[in-house]
C-alpha cells in the first residue's frame, strides 16, 4: 500500500513539473539607448538585448520543431513595451493590406498581452510583412464566451517590418523578416494593476504565436498549398514561444511570464522569480476543464472533485469556484469562466 502511494505521489509529481516547465520566462529590461521602430533590429538599440528561446510547436514536444526559426527580445522605457522579432524565412508573402482584418490568412507574427495574468481582459495583437495589423481586445477567452471587441484600438502604436530579400516574389529565395513594435504603456495600462505601467519585479504573462502556411510557387508570386485528399488549403502551422500543448492561443494560463526590471539593458541582471504557486493554477484548471465537461453531460456542476490539492469547491445552479491554499501561502480560486485570481 505505501509503494503505490509513493508511485502514485512520483507521478504526480513528474506531471506537475512538466506543467511547470510548460510556460517559458523572459528578463525584461529597460533600454540603453530609445528605439527608432523601422523594422531593423540595429546593434546600438538591441544588442545588449537578450534573445529569447526559439520558438516550437503550438503543442510543445507533441510535434517536431518548427522548420523555420522565430525569436523575440523585449525591453522597455517609460512611454512604451518594446518587441522585437526575426522569423526565417525563404519565401517571404503577404497579401492583406487593411486593418482589422484576420491576418492570420496571411503569415503572420501575434502577441499575446495578459497585464494582471488573470485570464480576463487581454489583449491580441497580429501583423503581416506588410505591416498590416489587427488589434483586438478579449473580456475573457472565447471558451468562456467571450467575443472579440475588434473596435479596440491601441492608439499611439508603433510598428515596422524589414524584409531580407523581396516580397511577394517567387523568383528569388529570401533569408527573412524582422519586425519592432512599440505598445505604449498609456494603453496597455488600461488592464493592468491599479492601472498602470508595471513595477520593478512585477510579472505580466505574454506569449507570441507565428503562422505560416506551406505555399508554392506560381507565375512569380505565391500560392497556398492544397491538399489533393480534401481539396483544401492544408491546415497553418502554428509556432509559439510558451507552448500551449493544444492548438489553441487563448489559453492565457500557458503564456509565458515576462518579468520588468529597471535594470538597463546591458548594464547588470536580476534574478527571475520562479511563480510557486504555477502547479496549483494549473490544477485548477484542470478541475475548471472537467466542471465544464460535467454540466455540458449533465446539466450541472459536481459538488465534490478529487485533486493531490487540498481544494474547496462551492457551486450553484449555473456558477463554481474552486479554491485552495498555494505554496505561497496565498488561497488561490478559479471560476466557472476560468478567471484566477488571489487572495
Amino acid at each position: 500500500m505505501r509503494t503505490t502511494l509513493l508511485i502514485v505521489l512520483m507521478l504526480t509529481a513528474i506531471a506537475l513539473g512538466k506543467a511547470q516547465d510548460q510556460a517559458r520566462s523572459y528578463m525584461c529590461y529597460k533600454t540603453s539607448n530609445p528605439i527608432n521602430i523601422d523594422g531593423v533590429l540595429s546593434d546600438s538599440e538591441w544588442g545588449d538585448v537578450d534573445w529569447s528561446e526559439y520558438f516550437v510547436d503550438i503543442e510543445g514536444d507533441k510535434k517536431p520543431l518548427p522548420t523555420y526559426k522565430t525569436h523575440v527580445k523585449m525591453a522597455w522605457d517609460e512611454d512604451y513595451f518594446y518587441v522585437a522579432a526575426e522569423l526565417e524565412e525563404p519565401h517571404v508573402w503577404a497579401k492583406l493590406k487593411q486593418r482589422d482584418t484576420v491576418i492570420f490568412y496571411d503569415n503572420d507574427f501575434e502577441v499575446f498581452i495578459d497585464p494582471q495574468g488573470d485570464n480576463h481582459r487581454y489583449y491580441e495583437f497580429e501583423m503581416n510583412a506588410l505591416n498590416t495589423i489587427w488589434d483586438l481586445m478579449l473580456a475573457k477567452p472565447y471558451r468562456d464566451g467571450a467575443p472579440a471587441i475588434n473596435a479596440w484600438d491601441i492608439k499611439g502604436l508603433k510598428s515596422a517590418t524589414a524584409i531580407y530579400g523581396t516580397i511577394n516574389d517567387s523568383s528569388d529565395k529570401d533569408e527573412k523578416w524582422t519586425l519592432e513594435i512599440a505598445f505604449p504603456w498609456e494603453v496597455l495600462k488600461e488592464c493592468a494593476p491599479e492601472q498602470r505601467k508595471p513595477k520593478n519585479g512585477e510579472q505580466w504573462r505574454v506569449n507570441f504565436s507565428r503562422v505560416n502556411w506551406d505555399v508554392k510557387a506560381d507565375k512569380g508570386t505565391y500560392l497556398k498549398c492544397i491538399d489533393p485528399e480534401t481539396g483544401k488549403t492544408f491546415p497553418e502551422h502554428n509556432w509559439v514561444w510558451s507552448p500551449q500543448g493544444v492548438i489553441a492561443m487563448h489559453q492565457p494560463e500557458t503564456w509565458g511570464y515576462v518579468q520588468f526590471s529597471t535594470t538597463k539593458a546591458g548594464e547588470g541582471s536580476d534574478v527571475f522569480k520562479m511563480d510557486e504557486d504555477y502547479s496549483l493554477k494549473m490544477e485548477l484548471i484542470r478541475l475548471y476543464n472537467k466542471q465544464k465537461q460535467y454540466y455540458k453531460d449533465k446539466a450541472c456542476f459536481e459538488k465534490e472533485l478529487k485533486s493531490p490539492f487540498s481544494i474547496q469547491v462551492e457551486v450553484t445552479k449555473k456558477q463554481f469556484i474552486i479554491y485552495a491554499k498555494g505554496k505561497t501561502g496565498k488561497t488561490w480560486y478559479i471560476d466557472h469562466e476560468s478567471k484566477i485570481w488571489s487572495e
